[in-house]
């Protein structure tokens, strides 16, 4: 699917406009987003839930706090729709309990991988496997 989100021009987690990550992590249930497709524009309701992944820019994940100084982890996963991933991801948890583990059993449904050419927001529901590799 390819489109935009509508995503508010200020945020009420952080200074700045909201982010794509910041809505999918947000209420339950369903979000608008225009699709383009062959006929051209449409809104469509997407329940989160049902999300497996989305691209978003590379640069969204920088903007996360602590994005500098959060332990960076190389992974390969696989998604509940039989597609693989490889890229990074970032442990935002104190030392000790900055561990794959315990990135995933974070608090938002929808976490960043980083690859070498984008960044994907995946739903946690949908991880098949996934496992640390060296990088």
């Amino acid at each position: 699917m390819h489109g935009n989100f509508f995503t508010s021009t200020g945020s009420a987690l952080h200074a700045g406009p909201e982010r794509i990550g910041d809505l999918l992590n947000g209420d339950s249930g369903f979000f608008p987003f225009e699709r383009r497709d062959e006929d051209g524009l449409q809104t469509v309701l997407y329940n989160r839930a049902h999300v497996v992944a989305v691209t978003v820019s590379r640069e969204e994940p920088r903007q996360e706090a602590g994005y500098g100084v959060a332990k960076r982890c190389a992974v390969a996963m696989v998604l509940s729709t039989g597609q693989r991933l490889t890229g990074s991801i970032r442990v935002y948890q104190p030392e000790g309990h900055n561990r794959l583990s315990d990135w995933s059993k974070g608090r938002d449904q929808f976490q960043y991988v980083e690859t070498e050419t984008f960044a994907v927001l995946v739903n946690r529901a949908h991880i098949v496997e996934i496992t640390e590799i060296q990088s």
